[in-house]
């Protein structure tokens, strides 16, 4: 089997510096250096389609671009990367997001895969709109999904549930294929959505360890549900020649951290309900030391960004060799960033994938099979 790579559409802006932002936290200044237009983003997609990732996600909240407007434009600058968009089911009903994701599959030629994101601060969700507490939310994405599933499934949906309720919903077209539904988190009732609704979870960069722990709880639910899914992790990566050159880049991006922006976004992350994020703040303790937590795995992209915040550091053999043990664990699908985005892909993808490539772990999507060998005519 081999393993599936996505790259990320920084719809928050990119730069030579990291870009902070997420889970209610504004993005840094540093992303007005290349802000997300339509023409950069298309040159990243461009970049990852060729390289040879499969799909690119776009995040989604206050803080950046709209990931299906955005996506929607980006997709037609490519031909073959297909998108993970980021979206959050209470933001729009389940009808016209069956509805849209039928259409982004029509119009794409299948490209559209799903990020479904419940949504781990009130405080962002209510300027949404929304006011329900983080426990409801779930039950809410629940009640979602299994409203979207039915309607792809070409059902007409009839449903009365404790937040949503629909009538005779039915799509006119269904999508062909229907997209895949990606989803993380780390509280009880996240596990219990995953395990009903979901093809793909996803965690953020956490040791092995405590990966693996992720992946048994996961999939001890599925089984209770006799379903089975798959897993996929979220990290950013610095990969070059040498062990000394990546690690002298990821220790120039620490230097550019102000200490006021690190003391102003750990306070705004400290309040946050979601268990990932708590989880990702408790690998470094707001500390610049003791930041390599495991052979070649960095914590520090979290000092100043929301959300997904180790990466993966080291030479290209190296980090290969962190994503094969990833890989052991039961991951097969890797989500990855880097600073800028459309350089880093470029060292990723020339320096990490051929080697995976050679222990028979990856092969491009999208290469064509080479062609048999031509015939020469014997003569005398």
């Amino acid at each position: 089997m081999s393993l599936t790579f996505h790259w990320f559409l920084p719809t928050n802006g990119d730069s030579r510096h990291v870009v902070g932002g997420g889970h209610g936290t504004p993005a840094t200044v540093s992303g007005r250096d290349r802000p997300p237009t339509v023409a950069y983003l298309s040159q990243i997609a461009r970049a990852a389609e060729d390289l040879g990732f499969v799909g690119a996600l776009t995040p989604t909240g206050a803080w950046c671009e709209d990931a299906w407007l955005t996506t929607a434009m980006v997709s037609q600058n490519t031909e073959r990367l297909k998108f993970l968009v980021a979206f959050r089911p209470g933001f729009v009903s389940p009808t016209l997001a069956a509805q849209m994701a039928s259409t982004f599959q029509r119009q794409t030629g299948g490209r559209l895969l799903l990020n479904v994101v419940t949504g781990g601060e009130s405080h962002e969700q209510r300027a949404y709109g929304d006011f329900l507490d983080k426990d409801a939310r779930y039950r809410r994405t629940g009640e979602f999904l299994e409203i979207v599933r039915d309607l792809w499934d070409g059902k007409t949906v009839d449903l009365s549930g404790e937040h949503l309720q629909v009538e005779d919903a039915k799509l006119a077209r269904v999508p062909d294929p229907v997209p895949e539904i990606y989803f993380g988190g780390s509280s009880p009732i996240a596990g219990e959505i995953a395990a009903r609704h979901v093809d793909v979870y996803l965690t953020w960069g956490e040791p092995p360890a405590q990966v693996a722990e992720k992946i048994a709880w996961v999939r001890g639910l599925a089984a209770k549900e006799g379903r089975s899914v798959r897993f996929g992790i979220r990290l950013h990566v610095i990969t070059r020649d040498t062990s000394e050159q990546a690690w002298a880049e990821a220790h120039k991006l620490l230097d550019g951290f102000d200490p006021e922006t690190v003391k102003s976004v750990q306070a705004g992350l400290a309040r946050s309900e979601s268990e990932g994020q708590q989880r990702m703040l408790a690998l470094h303790g707001g500390s610049r030391d003791g930041l390599e937590i495991h052979p070649n795995l960095w914590a520090g992209i979290g000092l100043v960004r929301g959300g997904a915040g180790t990466a993966l550091v080291g030479s290209h053999d190296e980090v290969a060799e962190r994503i094969a043990e990833y890989h052991r664990l039961g991951i097969d699908e890797f989500v990855f960033s880097g600073y800028p985005h459309l350089e880093e892909a470029y060292w990723f993808g020339e320096g990490v994938l051929p080697r995976l490539a050679a222990q028979g772990l990856w092969q491009h999507p999208f290469a064509k099979p080479a062609a048999p060998a031509a015939q020469v005519p014997f003569t005398r």
